[in-house]
């Protein structure tokens, strides 16, 4: 038998723990299961992907083209930039 630990934020640890205890398992037999599936599986049980920046997200593109088209057709209007005091 190995004996396998952990290091994590204590929000996370405490969280982790409340969710296990409203399903009613162990954190230790949770681990277990997600090892359990890593093994028989040869893969992480889930989808792994870096967060996506948002300005490309489809909603934010489908924005970009209508303003753009908007401004070909001389629709936009001018004005002056906001200063960002926050950086001032």
């Amino acid at each position: 038998m190995t004996q396998v630990m952990i290091q994590m934020e204590d929000d996370l640890s405490k969280e982790l723990h409340q969710v296990c205890e409203d399903i009613g398992l162990p954190v230790s037999a949770a681990f277990l299961i997600f090892a359990k599936r890593v093994a028989r599986d040869r893969k992480i049980p889930f989808e792994l992907s870096a967060a996506p920046d948002p300005f490309d997200s489809p909603r934010n593109m489908e924005h970009l083209r209508r303003s753009i088209a908007q401004l070909n057709a001389g629709q936009g209007t001018e004005h002056e930039l906001i200063e960002d005091t926050a950086d001032a």
